[in-house]
């Protein structure tokens, strides 16, 4: 069982009496799994439960967050820079609404912040994904659609920090933060 259709993401395997089977919890709102015998007797198989989005944990912290990010006089109070390192992991490990609501907590930090409070160079892994979208969605003019949520949210994020580190003045540590010395060197030959 995964969290990601090619069994290389929070991969958990069993095999053998079900006495060895353990309870796991699995980020995300998908679940993949893949059942090989070994032929080896008859038995039916096994027998497994899901049990989805256990309120209380990610969407209880994420609303508590939220709320808190919403206070100003909240805000100064909070450990900013380790809030948005943790959000910034969640934002790259998830997949679905929890990945969006992790976005979303970025941008309000982002809103509130000071430059110190967040460290740019971790939002390299998001910039990488949305350049993807962006290049794919290029490539397929021929059918223009709907961008998807996640685009949507990326696109948002990054136009909102833009604007906040230019504010600050500090758009050029940003541009390098995200970007390779390779993709430099090749805008920089155009």
């Amino acid at each position: 069982m995964s969290s990601s259709s090619d069994f290389q993401q929070d991969r958990h395997s069993f095999s053998g009496s079900p006495q060895k089977w353990n309870d796991f919890e699995l980020p995300g709102d998908t679940l993949y799994y893949r059942f090989t015998s070994d032929m080896s007797n008859t038995e039916w198989g096994y027998k497994f439960t899901v049990t989805a989005g256990h309120l209380g944990r990610f969407q209880t912290g994420f609303e508590i967050l939220k709320q808190m990010l919403s206070e100003e006089r909240v805000v100064p109070h909070l450990p900013l820079a380790k809030i948005w390192e943790w959000q910034v992991g969640v934002a790259c490990r998830q997949t679905g609404h929890q990945r969006l609501k992790a976005i979303h907590l970025l941008l309000k930090i982002v809103q509130c912040s000071t430059q110190r409070d967040c460290d740019l160079t971790l939002l390299k892994p998001l910039w990488q994904l949305f350049t993807h979208m962006e290049n794919n969605l290029c490539h397929d003019m021929a059918k223009p659609g709907i961008l998807l949520p996640l685009h949507r949210a990326l696109a948002e994020l990054f136009f909102v920090t833009e604007n906040r580190v230019t504010e600050l003045g500090s758009i050029q540590e940003y541009l390098l933060a995200l970007n390779t010395e390779d993709h430099l060197h090749r805008c920089t030959a155009q």
